[in-house]
């Protein structure tokens, strides 16, 4: 029995071995498919919440936006008012396009012949990869997402792009804009920028006015609709000579 014992020490070391050897392997599989669903959990709930935000906010007015917030951070405050695009001027419409996207109504989303140029010149070193921004892309952006211009936030712009081309009119994608988007410190809306700067509302805009409106979009915290410098009242001068021209169908701004 005695001269037995080592080799039942030795199995039991044996088998040991190789029911702990094998176990490693096991647990690092096990961690990967927790991680992938975990990874799966999560990609399913953007694509859950993003829809069900696309589709509720073809309805109903967002609320706010990331870029409230934070010009409310840094003591802007925070004047907006939502109007319907029926109580706004088409003047504005039309300055608003002629000035951030004169292929609104022809492109589902993405100008590509703008995105290519644009490209061209950040490849060719002459600065940053700015312009060739739609209007769908600029509302996507400002609804949806945070101000900056890092390639994920853009990847996410593009992706909130196609969702409200598929999901809203050209109309409701113009009026979300109009109603959001930043004319001012503090100011978003179209309504709450006209009682701003010329003390009427949105449906009575000039083609004047809506021109140096639209003019400030570019640069809002620094450019005047009510004080014109030198750069809005250019190109306020150049909205009002393309807004004859545009492609644009009655009702505004696509005919829908």
């Amino acid at each position: 029995m005695l001269g037995r014992m080592p080799l039942n020490s030795r199995g039991g070391r044996q088998r040991s071995a190789s029911v702990s050897g094998p176990g490693r392997p096991g647990r690092a599989t096990s961690l990967l498919r927790r991680l992938a669903r975990l990874a799966a959990g999560v990609v399913s709930g953007f694509l859950i919440l993003s829809l069900g935000l696309v589709l509720l906010y073809r309805i109903v007015p967002p609320p706010v936006t990331s870029l409230m917030l934070l010009r409310l951070a840094d003591g802007y405050g925070l004047h907006k008012s939502w109007r319907p695009l029926d109580q706004i001027s088409s003047a504005l419409i039309r300055a608003v396009i002629a000035s951030e996207d004169q292929r609104f109504c022809l492109h589902h989303g993405f100008d590509w012949g703008a995105i290519e140029t644009a490209w061209e010149q950040y490849r060719s070193g002459e600065g940053e990869l700015l312009g060739a921004s739609t209007i769908s892309m600029q509302t996507a952006k400002n609804v949806f997402l945070w101000p900056a211009r890092d390639w994920l936030r853009k990847a996410f712009e593009a992706y909130f792009t196609a969702l409200i081309e598929l999901a809203w009119s050209k109309r409701r994608v113009i009026e979300v804009y109009l109603n959001v988007v930043e004319w001012g410190p503090g100011i978003y809306g179209a309504d709450a920028a006209a009682e701003h700067y010329f003390h009427k509302p949105a449906a009575g805009l000039g083609p004047t006015e809506a021109a140096r409106l639209a003019a400030v979009l570019p640069d809002p915290l620094d450019r005047s609709a009510s004080r014109p410098d030198e750069d809005v009242l250019e190109r306020s001068a150049f909205v009002l000579r393309q807004m004859p021209r545009l492609p644009v169908l009655q009702p505004l701004p696509c005919g829908e």
